[in-house]
């Protein structure tokens, strides 16, 4: 006991900062975890991330008039993200997106599926099949263990391989369909069921357009991330917090009933600590047994220009058809105007489809929207970026592993959550923020929303 209070003391008087918390992550879940540790009465905050800059996995890259980043994230004007950075909101870019998909057959049509194309289109005989395979499924396919098998169930084995969702489970997922956990495939393919009820089916063969979302869709400034999030620090630094960007962290100890960061040669004292990063680097930052089975995707991201007639009118298209390794691509020209006369767009591949090469990459998407007619004109690669733990990969078991390791960590004092921290696919910046609150809210004090 005298050695554990020694080595407090120790750490503390060589310390640069004690606080009451440190945030390990400055990304979405991050911000907000420090948003609600201040609601909960903490004055001293420390945020800290080993990227250089403010909102974790949301990079962007610029190159002249040109601004790009990973994926096409969109925002909400309700979301509950802005009840904690109201300044966020003058910042977004108010916009009108519209997603659609190349399906195997070459077309640009509706996603996630389109009852004329993929249906009606493929002739009568072809429909019939399509059909009884969909009550088939729903019949006697009810056993459902993975991701395809939970596909199979509610659309049917045929529209499942026609439709080209099958091939897009496994672009996005980065492994076969059948690898794929039926626990994610409950919690984040629901809207394979809610397009395949009766009542939306029928709806379409109506013509009837589903209701307008009552929400104004938003994009990132025109600027990038940097401009947005800065937003939130500066909210952040006038409450309670402080941040270290660009740190690389050496280890974590526990001693006694406080935690001591060591980075740089210099020490951080907390009384708690809240975890977004990595599940592997914080086991590892803590000298506890790193989870190799929790695998992540990295992301190449491939930047483009052009000028031409490009075959769509929508601004954001996904990969649904058998080949090609890209698996969606956003037209930011559309949300921010053109860049010295030319449209531009992001495109979304997963790495180790194309073995990590840009080369690679950057081929086969150029081959791929030849094939389907798309992109006739002066295509132009502006620049690429590689993203390394872009999302979870959810082999069968991964999530049991993810679990069991959140607990290991909780057992040692640490609270992880998040997307990178709770091993948990967050699609939205929506969900993270109701995730964070969830696992950080004093019920006493912040109410549920």
């Amino acid at each position: 006991m005298e050695e554990t209070v020694q080595r407090i003391d120790d750490a503390v008087s060589m310390a640069a900062q004690h606080c009451d918390a440190i945030v390990l992550g400055a990304g979405v879940s991050g911000l907000v975890s420090a948003s609600v540790l201040a609601e909960q009465g903490c004055r001293r905050i420390v945020v800290i991330d080993e990227y250089a800059h403010l909102g974790g996995n949301h990079i962007d890259w610029s190159s002249g008039d040109y601004t790009f980043d990973i994926g096409s994230l969109i925002f909400q004007d309700d979301s509950p993200l802005l009840q904690h950075f109201p300044e966020l909101l003058p910042l977004y870019v108010p916009i009108q997106p519209r997603w659609a998909r190349l399906n195997p057959q070459g077309l640009i049509t509706a996603y996630p599926i389109s009852v004329k194309d993929d249906i009606l289109r493929a002739g009568p005989v072809e429909t019939a099949r399509i059909l009884a395979s969909a009550a088939y499924a729903r019949l006697f396919k009810r056993r459902m263990r993975n991701a395809r098998e939970f596909a199979r169930h509610w659309i049917g084995a045929r529209l499942l391989q026609r439709s080209g969702l099958d091939a897009y489970m496994t672009r996005f997922y980065g492994i076969a369909s059948d690898r794929i956990s039926i626990e994610l495939a409950r919690k984040r393919m629901q809207w394979i069921s809610e397009h395949a009820s009766l009542r939306t089916v029928l709806g379409r063969l109506r013509r009837t357009k589903p209701a307008a979302p009552t929400n104004r869709q938003l994009a990132r400034p025109r600027e990038g991330f940097a401009t947005l999030y800065a937003a939130a620090a500066a909210s952040l630094s006038a409450r309670a917090a402080s941040f270290l960007l660009g740190a690389k962290i050496d280890r974590i100890e526990k001693l006694g009933n406080r935690f001591v960061l060591f980075r740089e040669g210099r020490a951080i004292v907390a009384d708690r600590i809240v975890s977004t990063i990595p599940i592997p680097r914080l086991q590892a930052l803590c000298n506890l047994p790193v989870s190799q089975e929790l695998e992540t995707i990295t992301l190449l991201a491939l930047y483009f220009s052009f000028d031409g007639k490009r075959g769509f009118d929508e601004e954001i298209i996904y990969n649904f058809s058998y080949d090609g390794a890209w698996k969606r691509l956003t037209m930011y020209s559309d949300f921010y105007g053109r860049a010295q006369g030319r449209e531009y767009f992001g495109v979304e591949v997963i790495a180790n489809h194309v073995g990590k090469s840009i080369a690679r990459g950057e081929a086969d998407f150029r081959a791929h929207v030849a094939a389907n007619g798309l992109f006739r004109g002066d295509l132009r690669l502006e620049g690429s970026q590689f993203l390394d733990n872009a999302y979870p990969i959810y082999r069968n078991g991964a999530e049991e592993s993810a679990a069991e390791a959140v607990k290991a960590l909780k057992a040692f004092g640490i609270e992880s959550f998040g997307r990178q921290g709770g091993f948990n696919y967050q699609p939205t910046a929506r969900v993270s923020t109701i995730e964070a609150e969830a696992a950080l809210r004093d019920a006493a004090s912040i109410p549920a929303r």
